[in-house]
């Protein structure tokens, strides 16, 4: 191999199209943008979703449900399952006890089932229903 024989490898480097440069480019005349109509025309850009004038697709459908992004990071608990806790019931305390997954970031409280030991809950809301049973068995609502 020597200096003046180095050579880039096949189709490395692309020739640019030179539209409207003469019949013997291959891009003469129409440049390759076909005859007439808004796309030979410059500026012809169809926006997405356009159906030449019938009423697009996406306007056609219903709107259908919404997602919560605040649903995602918030959790229900049921009563029965502050049996599950040791010691005062908080975030933490039920994310190591398995009842709610780590990303979650707000609890409430729900009554479905019995409470059968007093509970201290911090940081937790609780329904009304929910704080008269707590309170009943002598537990605290903060």
């Amino acid at each position: 191999m020597e200096l003046n024989t180095i050579k880039s490898a096949t189709g490395a480097r692309v020739k640019r199209k030179r539209a409207g440069r003469g019949i013997g480019s291959g891009l003469g005349k129409t440049c390759g943008r076909g005859h007439k109509g808004q796309k030979s025309r410059t500026g012809g850009k169809i926006m997405a979703g356009f159906e030449g004038g019938q009423m697009p697709l996406h306007r056609r459908l219903p709107k259908v449900g919404f997602s919560s992004r605040k649903a995602s990071k918030t959790a229900q608990v049921r009563i029965c399952e502050l049996a599950l806790v040791d010691g005062v019931v908080d975030l933490e305390s039920l994310k190591k006890a398995g009842v709610v997954a780590d990303r979650i970031l707000a609890v409430k409280v729900f009554d479905g089932g019995e409470l059968a030991k007093k509970v201290v809950t911090k940081g937790v809301r609780v329904s009304a229903s929910v704080r008269e049973k707590i309170e009943a068995l002598g537990g605290k609502v903060e």
